[in-house]
């Protein structure tokens, strides 16, 4: 019988996973159909239950339900505790595991993709809300020299880099609002606010970007204001939140089936398209 997999959000015609899933299985032979799943805003608990019980035997969890399934889960991993957040589902006799595949994702992206090497680096992490909770411990994972996490509302990044610092290693991680970068400089700096979404860009200092500096969005798909910015404010390169998307998507994908994914041949698709 072909197993049954799933992307549920709301909305969720947008999502690009079943086309990403679609190629991933192909490519190694797996015998599984997903598709991608409308949960009402009230019923998204009830949605996941009624799939399991179908059949279903794991999900991908998007806007705006990451909190609701790490609450739903029965357990998680040590990732997804990390960023409070679960964005994929695994369902078996023992119950519902969650966990959070977006920091690996970006950290896949970043080193394999771009070939950024983050040990000994100096870390620029825009925003304090889930999407950076989500990357935060895979970043510190990779030993970078200095954190830096920034925020319009200072006092919400503080208290996230509070909360990680038993976390931070020999990494030197600090906090604050966007004026306190002035005069400070940086290797990688990685956009997880909301600000690309409304078309706009974080009102950050002059000469943050060091040589050979890399500016990263986690939106995807356009030219956003956070990278026009960065461009003309000397970063060397620019990078949008693309191959996250894809190298999150493989990690769901090796959690559920065993099997890693190539996933250089779907970002080209995906960039062809």
């Amino acid at each position: 019988m072909t197993d049954r997999y799933a992307v549920i959000g709301n909305p969720i015609a947008h999502s690009k996973s079943p086309q990403i899933h679609a190629v991933f299985a192909r490519q190694t032979f797996q015998d599984m159909r997903y598709e991608a799943l409308l949960a009402p805003l009230d019923g998204f608990a009830q949605s996941v239950r009624a799939f399991a019980a179908a059949g279903g035997r794991g999900l991908n969890v998007t806007v705006p339900f990451k909190l609701e399934a790490h609450a739903l889960a029965d357990t998680r991993s040590p990732r997804a505790e990390a960023a409070k957040a679960v964005n994929t589902l695994l369902f078996s006799a023992a119950g519902i595991h969650g966990d959070n595949t977006d920091g690996v994702g970006l950290v896949a992206d970043l080193t394999r993709n771009l070939g950024v090497q983050l040990a000994g680096k100096r870390l620029l992490l825009l925003g304090a809300g889930g999407a950076a909770r989500g990357v935060l411990l895979p970043l510190l994972e990779q030993r970078p020299a200095a954190l830096f996490l920034a925020n319009r509302t200072a006092d919400k990044a503080r208290a996230l880099g509070d909360e990680f610092a038993a976390r931070a290693g020999a990494c030197r991680i600090e906090s604050g609002g966007f004026a306190a970068l002035a005069g400070r400089q940086f290797d990688l700096v990685i956009n997880a606010t909301a600000a690309g979404l409304s078309d706009a860009a974080p009102s950050l200092p002059d000469g943050l970007y060091a040589p050979g500096s890399l500016a990263y969005d986690m939106v995807y798909g356009r030219e956003t204001p956070f990278l026009a910015a960065a461009r003309a404010k000397g970063a060397a390169r620019c990078a949008d939140g693309l191959g996250m998307l894809v190298e999150q998507a493989a990690e769901s994908f090796f959690l559920w089936r065993g099997v890693r994914p190539p996933t250089a041949p779907v970002l080209d698709q995906l960039r062809g398209a």
